[in-house]
């Protein structure tokens, strides 16, 4: 047998609610770890004096109980670890695991047992239920009756408001009643919080952030006392999970804070998190209301009775030596600006978050603490609002999702190094390369492959802002795109002479221009439209299928064994595990792969000769080729002469024009017999347009050569 025994989803019954963790059996200690709140139960071995195992709702389940008066539940043990825990203990403890039997007569008549910090509600010396006294919030009395009222839990969805004892009268020779001694009983253990004595010491008027305003701090020995001017709080010690000293970015501020599990309440406001922030500057002399032998016994040395320095040091002091926690402070980390935090949002605030050596805290609105072990997997987005910021992304393993957005992107890099040194699962791992020049590498892991859309589209964008700064340019980019042209040092004298003519009311010059850029414009949108002329062979039905490729081949022989490996996954990480799995393969898998996907496509280039040389698809796709490109070259000629007078058609009004817009929707939604008939009659319109066009731009250039500056650039 091992020196420890490891059991994981072991429940935790805390106030009506099952938390699961782990819990470790080893020769000097009895550790359990809370997974929700990462809270540490720690029993010494020695101290044990109970072990019971007992059937419960949730299987088995173990009761220990310590010398010192604690009593530790911890259910989810299965009926087969009985013998491995019981040989456990009398090999490493001096306490025997014993067998307890419940009862589960269901009668509302026993007695009542106080041991420790529980009430054992016994049937024939059986317990039937026990409850936990600190859960126990108020207690009050009546006649021959005693309710006891409990602590409210937030994540459970139903809860136990209160229950009530039914005490017989006493007896003749009882001196005490029997009611109010059951009521001692209960308050001696219970988690009522009552402010008796005088207190350790007071911190007036400290700024709180949650929750807001200025509160007096009164520390006694069991809780903290916040006295505000509206409201009171009351906060056990035993409450407080967690302690965080983190210094402001400014560096001339500190917060303080304290996490509270259960939380403290304001009507049906919870505060999980208590806020302090102090300046730097402010000291502070301090004087405990103790004696000194009192000081020294009770916090060993950890405080004295007269202190000095900087009042985030005194409050953080006193708090760590009552609460008995670690003071949680930033560790290595070191943003851009040198600073231990980074400036980000989170919801509708901006905020600090602070890598810390074993979690992530945000503060301050609303404050956010997630440790490195709850947490599945981050993420670094791409920003929503400007590219100069990425969105830092933390999702939990119980589904929760915090986005941390709006940070610099000069943060990038040493955030990312901080989460791979944590060794964090990564969702798009491998971006950081070129991070420093290039926002679009914050893409998502979902936007790993090509999109040949978006490349279109960025392409087509490209093409109208070439379009649109020629129409604002001068005339040396018109020149550009004439390249029979020739004397082009000659038309760069009259570049000047061009911009004016432009900005002139006279409006012919530019017509000519404008004719020439139109030109050049539509040339280019009818070569992107050539360049997908390819993609039309797909819609063969009818013809073989293309190959797969290698990686193909692989991946539909590989599919099930991925699946089987890691149940539950998705299809997007079915590929993108696929693709690791594929650039780890060595050569030799490959090359058996490699010669599959050459058979296959021996087998298509085969079975497409003979589909081609049956006849295949020739019937249908030879016609349809021929008139598309008989339709594009009427389309070319067209738009030429539509494109260039444009503006003439506008001043002189002629009615028989009609834009390419409406030829081209007319041609593709008539028919085959359809479209030649109107191909003629549209040929016979527009030779008469051409004719009518030819005269007035003979009168134009007429007009033209009248003018000296026009007809040096006529003969340009």
């Amino acid at each position: 047998m091992g020196d420890t025994l490891e059991f994981s989803d072991i429940y935790q019954e805390v106030k009506g609610s099952w938390n699961d963790g782990r819990l470790r059996f080893g020769k000097q200690t009895v550790v359990y770890k809370s997974s929700k709140t990462g809270k540490v139960d720690s029993i010494p071995a020695g101290e044990l004096n109970l072990a019971q195992w007992r059937r419960v709702c949730l299987g088995h389940g173990i009761k220990l109980g310590t010398n010192s008066g604690h009593v530790y539940k911890y259910d989810g043990f299965r009926d087969t670890d009985l013998e491995k825990i019981s040989d456990f203990f009398k090999a490493n403890y001096k306490v025997e695991l014993t067998e307890k039997d419940m009862c589960v007569k269901g009668w509302n008549w026993g007695t009542a047992k106080f041991s420790g910090p529980l009430l054992s509600f016994e049937v024939n010396e059986s317990t039937a239920f026990e409850v936990p006294l600190s859960n126990v919030s108020q207690c009050a009395t009546g006649k021959n009756e005693v309710t006891l009222e409990f602590h409210q839990n937030d994540d459970t969805e139903v809860s136990l408001m209160e229950v009530r004892f039914y005490v017989p009268p006493a007896q003749a020779d009882e001196r005490q009643d029997p009611v109010e001694a059951f009521a001692e009983n209960v308050l001696s253990k219970a988690d009522v919080i009552q402010a008796t004595g005088d207190a350790v010491c007071i911190f007036k008027e400290l700024q709180c952030l949650t929750p807001r305003g200025r509160y007096d701090i009164r520390i006694y020995p069991t809780f903290l006392h916040l006295h505000g001017k509206t409201f009171d709080y009351k906060i056990p010690y035993t409450t407080v999970l967690r302690l965080f000293l983190l210094p402001h970015k400014d560096q001339r501020q500190m917060f303080f804070v304290i996490s509270l599990d259960p939380p403290i309440k304001q009507g049906q406001t919870r505060y999980h998190f208590l806020i302090l922030l102090f300046s730097k500057e402010e000291d502070l002399s301090l004087t405990l209301n103790m004696s000194e032998e009192d000081v020294e016994r009770r916090f060993e040395g950890k405080l004295s009775k007269n202190m000095s320095g900087s009042l985030y040091e005194m409050v953080s002091r006193v708090m760590k030596s009552l609460v008995n926690r670690k003071i949680t402070v930033p560790g290595n980390f070191q943003g851009h600006s040198g600073a231990q935090c980074i400036t980000c949002s989170y919801k509708a605030s901006s905020g600090l978050l602070y890598p810390l050596e074993r979690g992530f805290i945000y503060v301050h609105k609303p404050p956010v603490h997630l440790r490195f072990e709850e947490i599945s997997c981050v993420n670094f987005a791409r920003g929503t609002t400007t590219t100069r910021s990425f969105d830092f992304e933390i999702e939990t393993k119980q589904g929760n999702q915090y986005t941390f957005s709006s940070i610099e992107r000069e943060e990038y890099g040493k955030l990312f190094d901080f989460v791979n040194a944590k060794k964090l699962n990564i969702k798009n791992r491998g971006f950081k390369e070129g991070m420093k020049g290039k926002i679009d590498e914050y893409s998502d892991s979902d936007e790993d492959q090509h999109d040949a859309y978006l490349e279109r589209m960025k392409a087509e964008g490209k093409i109208r802002e070439e379009g649109n700064d020629s129409e604002e340019s001068d005339g040396e980019s018109d020149e550009s795109f004439n390249p029979g042209e020739e004397d082009d040092d000659i038309a760069e004298e009259y570049d000047s002479n061009a911009s004016a003519s432009d900005s002139s009311e006279d409006g012919d010059d530019s017509d000519d221009e404008n004719s020439k850029k139109k030109k050049a414009k539509k040339a280019k949108v009818v070569k992107e439209k050539k360049e997908r002329k390819p993609r039309k062979e797909k819609k063969q039905k009818d013809g073989p299928k293309r190959p797969m490729s290698a990686y193909m081949l692989w991946l539909n022989a590989s599919r099930e064994r991925i699946k089987s490996e890691n149940p539950g996954i998705s299809i997007t990480e079915i590929s993108k595990k696929a693709g690791e799995m594929w650039r780890q393969l060595g050569k030799d898998d490959k090359e058996e792969w490699d010669l599959k996907a050459g058979e296959a496509k021996r087998q298509y280039d085969k079975a497409k000769k003979e589909y081609k040389e049956s006849g295949g698809g020739a019937a249908t796709s030879s016609p349809k080729k021929e008139s598309k490109k008989s339709g594009g070259k009427k389309e070319e000629k067209k738009r030429k002469p539509a494109g260039g007078d444009k503006e003439k058609e506008r001043g002189g009004g002629n009615d028989s024009f009609k834009s390419r817009e409406f030829i081209e929707t007319s041609e593709d939604s008539s028919s085959d017999t359809d479209r030649k008939s109107k191909s003629k009659s549209k040929s016979k319109s527009k030779s008469k347009s051409k004719t009518k066009r030819k005269k007035e731009s003979d009168e134009e250039e007429e007009e033209a050569v009248s003018t000296p500056a026009s007809s040096e650039e006529e003969s340009d």
